[in-house]
C-alpha cells in the first residue's frame, strides 16, 4: 500500500523542478514515516537532476539532507516513536551482510548502498525519491536521531556535508598537534573548517578567493593561504600533516601535494569532471599518501551529529521556500551562497 506525497521533481534533464505527486510506501515492519521539515540542497543534486553524472532516470526527486519528525512507525520498530526528531542522509539501505556492512561501513557496501534518491529499493525495485517532498518512508536502521535542541535548518546539511568531511578528518587523525589544511571553502569546506577546529587541529584554509579570508577566520581557521599567491604557497611547503580537498573544479594537484610534510596525506572528497594528474615522484620522495573518502556509515553519522551538538557545530545556511529551488540551483552553480541552501518544507504545497 502507498500514500500520496507532494514533491518537487525534475521530469527531464534540462527542465525545471516542479510540483509533482509521488507515492510513498506505507511502513513495512521496520519502517518509519517522516514528515520532512527541512531539506538541504547539495551540489550533487544539481549534477543528478541535470544528468551530468551519467544518465538519470526521470522523474527524479532530489534531496539527501533530510530532517523532520516521525509520524508513523512499523509494528517492529524499536528505536523510534511518533514525535521523534530524526534525519536521513545519503543512503537508505545496503546489503547488511558484506564485510563492509558488518563493519558499520555501509557506504562501502559490496553491492552498493541504496541512495536516498535516484536508486532502487532492494525489496520491490521501486525508485527511491528524496527529501524535496512532504514525507519519506525509510527503514529505521538508516534513520538518525537528531540531538535535542539542535537548529534543524542549520543541522540538515550535516547529513551530507557534515559526514563527508567529519569521516576523513576522524579517520586520518585530525586533532591536537596536527596541522590541517582545508582546500576550498564552499558547502563542504566551511563545514570542514568548523569540524577540524572542534577536533583540536590547527586549521588553515587554502582558497583562490581573496574575499574569503576574513570569513575563514570567523569560521574558526587559524590562517588562510591564497592558492594564487605563489609566495604564500612556497612559504608553506612541507607544512601540513593532512589536506582535505573539497573542491570539484579542475586543479593542479602537485601544487597542493607540495604543502605536505613527510608522511603527509591528501584526502579528496570533491570530484572534478576531469581527474587531475598526480606526480608520482612527489608521492615517492615524500612518502606521501593520496586518499579518498565517501560519506560515512550510519553509526559514524550519528557520532558526527552528537559531536556537532556537543561542540555547537552547525552549517551556515540560507533558508529558501520550495518555489525558489530553480533559482537556488543557478545561484549554487555560480557559488552565490554562504554556504548551503536549505529548503523550508512547510512552503511545499499539498499533494493532489
Amino acid at each position: 500500500m502507498t500514500f500520496q506525497a507532494a514533491a518537487y521533481a525534475a521530469l527531464e534533464a534540462r527542465g525545471p523542478l516542479q510540483l509533482h505527486t509521488i507515492h510513498r510506501r506505507d511502513p513495512r515492519s521496520k519502517d518509519v514515516v517522516i514528515q520532512i521539515e527541512y531539506c538541504g540542497v547539495c551540489h550533487s543534486d544539481v549534477h543528478k537532476v541535470r544528468s551530468e553524472w551519467g544518465k538519470t532516470s526521470y522523474p527524479i526527486v532530489p534531496g539527501h539532507e533530510i530532517v523532520g519528525r516521525v509520524v508513523k512507525v512499523g509494528d517492529q520498530v524499536k528505536r523510534f516513536v511518533v514525535g521523534d526528531t530524526v534525519g536521513v542522509g545519503v543512503m537508505v539501505d545496503s546489503c547488511r551482510s558484506c564485510d563492509n556492512c558488518k563493519d558499520e561501513q555501509e557506504q562501502y557496501c559490496d553491492e552498493g548502498f541504496v541512495p536516498t534518491y535516484a536508486g532502487k529499493d532492494r525489496h520491490d525495485g521501486s525508485a527511491t525519491y528524496g527529501g524535496y517532498a512532504s514525507h519519506i518512508t525509510t527503514d529505521e536502521d538508516f534513520v538518525l536521531r537528531m540531538p535535542q535542541g539542535m537548529d534543524l535548518s542549520r543541522a540538515a546539511p550535516l547529513l551530507c556535508a557534515g559526514i563527508t568531511t567529519y569521516s576523513p578528518l576522524r579517520h586520518f587523525g585530525a586533532g591536537p598537534g596536527t596541522r590541517v589544511g582545508i582546500v576550498g571553502m564552499g558547502g563542504l569546506g566551511h563545514t570542514a573548517v568548523k569540524l577540524a577546529r572542534a577536533l583540536g587541529a590547527h586549521v588553515t584554509v587554502i582558497t583562490h578567493s581573496a574575499h574569503k579570508q576574513d570569513e575563514a577566520l570567523k569560521l574558526g581557521a587559524h590562517g588562510v593561504i591564497l592558492s594564487k599567491d605563489q609566495d604564500q604557497m612556497a612559504a608553506h611547503k612541507g607544512h601540513f600533516d593532512l589536506l582535505l580537498c573539497t573542491i570539484s573544479a579542475k586543479y593542479d594537484m602537485s601544487a597542493y601535494l607540495a604543502l605536505l610534510r613527510r608522511d603527509g596525506n591528501m584526502v579528496v572528497v570533491g570530484l572534478p569532471d576531469s581527474p587531475p594528474e598526480v606526480s608520482l615522484p612527489m608521492l615517492v620522495h615524500g612518502r606521501l599518501s593520496l586518499s579518498g573518502s565517501l560519506i560515512g556509515g550510519v553509526a559514524e553519522t550519528q557520532e558526527m551529529l552528537d559531536f556537532c551538538h556537543t561542540h555547537k557545530v552547525l552549517c551556515d545556511v540560507e533558508v529558501i521556500p520550495m518555489d525558489k529551488i530553480n533559482e537556488a540551483y543557478d545561484r549554487m552553480v555560480r557559488s552565490d551562497v554562504k554556504y548551503r541552501f536549505v529548503i523550508d518544507m512547510k512552503t511545499l504545497p499539498p499533494a493532489g
